[in-house]
């Protein structure tokens, strides 16, 4: 059964503090069953991530990043995190969902897919990736951790920030992926805190979407 769902605006927070923060969290979770699942919503300092894996090659240069960089427990290979993007993190039950990654990355999908049309983009998923597309660029990644069946990690939507910065690894280890954004797509700047509310409304008007055994499945990549 789900339980309260709670959505926070975090500002601009630095990467360490805030994967510090998402590990107590989930400490908390573990210990009270009854604590709220939550939504957090922010912009990071500059920083690359990647996933553990032992194939490391979308990096390229690891040594030569312009910006520091992140190993961490989720899925997936490199990608960068910086002002303008939206980042999601959910630190969310699975218990009370039917503990299905599957429903749980496709649900992702469908709210930024949601959350994108309210913008007049018609954004897509692609057959075997993970990750949000407008027709071949992308435009949101997605990445989970999971621990005790407890949620880290989540989403990067890119709202109007400089995307630069991808093209010093091979993001998501794609070759060739093009990067966009809705300041691209639309020609207009959006003011970050502006569209993760638009996300907390549509995330706290679906979650029990989550439990739906409608959601399309697929295979859990996370890229």
């Amino acid at each position: 059964m789900s339980g309260a769902f709670e959505s926070r605006w975090l500002g601009r927070v630095g990467f360490a503090e805030t994967l510090a923060l998402q590990e107590e969290l989930v400490r908390v979770k573990r210990a009270n069953p009854d604590a709220p699942d939550e939504l957090w919503l922010l912009e990071h300092e500059p920083v690359y991530t990647i996933g553990r894996t032992p194939d490391q090659s979308s990096l390229r240069r690891p040594a030569h990043l312009p910006h520091p960089l992140f190993e961490i427990n989720r899925g997936g290979q490199a990608t960068f995190h910086g002002p303008g993007q939206l980042v999601g993190y959910f630190l969310v039950d699975l218990h009370r969902y039917g503990q299905d990654l599957h429903r749980y990355l496709r649900w992702i999908e469908a709210l930024l897919i949601a959350l994108l049309a309210h913008y007049g983009i018609e954004a897509t998923t692609r057959p075997g990736l993970t990750g949000v597309w407008v027709e071949q660029r992308k435009i949101a990644s997605i990445g989970i951790g999971v621990r005790h069946w407890i949620t880290m990690h989540g989403f990067a939507l890119n709202v109007s920030g400089d995307l630069s910065p991808f093209a010093q690894i091979t993001p998501c280890g794609i070759a060739g992926v093009a990067m966009t954004s809705i300041a691209r797509e639309t020609g207009a700047n959006h003011q970050t805190e502006c569209v993760a509310a638009r996300m907390a409304r549509l995330a706290g008007e679906r979650i029990n979407h989550l439990s739906a055994q409608s959601i399309a499945a697929g295979p859990v990549l996370s890229s």
